[in-house]
């Protein structure tokens, strides 16, 4: 069952990852070079040098979840709002996953208060 939602955090690591690592692998490097807790329920991204794969890293009750996904074509987008701390927000990621890339955005605004 998909569990992740808006009331994860989630981290991004920076570097690129080799996907061959499993749970012990990528627990290790979210506890070596993220310095965090891999079992504190937050939600760790790994992407590969090409990016066109993606593991997500998750403490459940009872255990570990690897999420994983592979493109047949094309890259996954890197979060242009990337914090100091690697964290982004739920929408970013999942427009991450689904490959949609925000080029420029401003918003208007509706109403001029006099």
């Amino acid at each position: 069952m998909f569990s992740l939602g808006s009331s994860h955090r989630y981290y991004l690591y920076k570097n690129p990852v080799d996907m061959r690592k499993g749970f012990d692998g990528l627990s290790g490097l979210v506890r070596n070079y993220m310095d965090k807790e891999p079992t504190s329920g937050e939600v760790f991204i790994f992407l590969n040098k090409n990016r066109n794969l993606i593991k997500l890293l998750h403490w459940e009750y009872g255990g570990f979840v690897v999420y994983y996904k592979r493109l047949e074509k094309g890259t996954f987008p890197l979060s242009t709002k990337l914090s100091e701390s690697g964290s982004i927000r739920w929408p970013e990621l999942v427009m991450m996953v689904e490959g949609i890339e925000v080029e420029k955005f401003r918003q208007k605004p509706r109403y001029q208060l006099s």
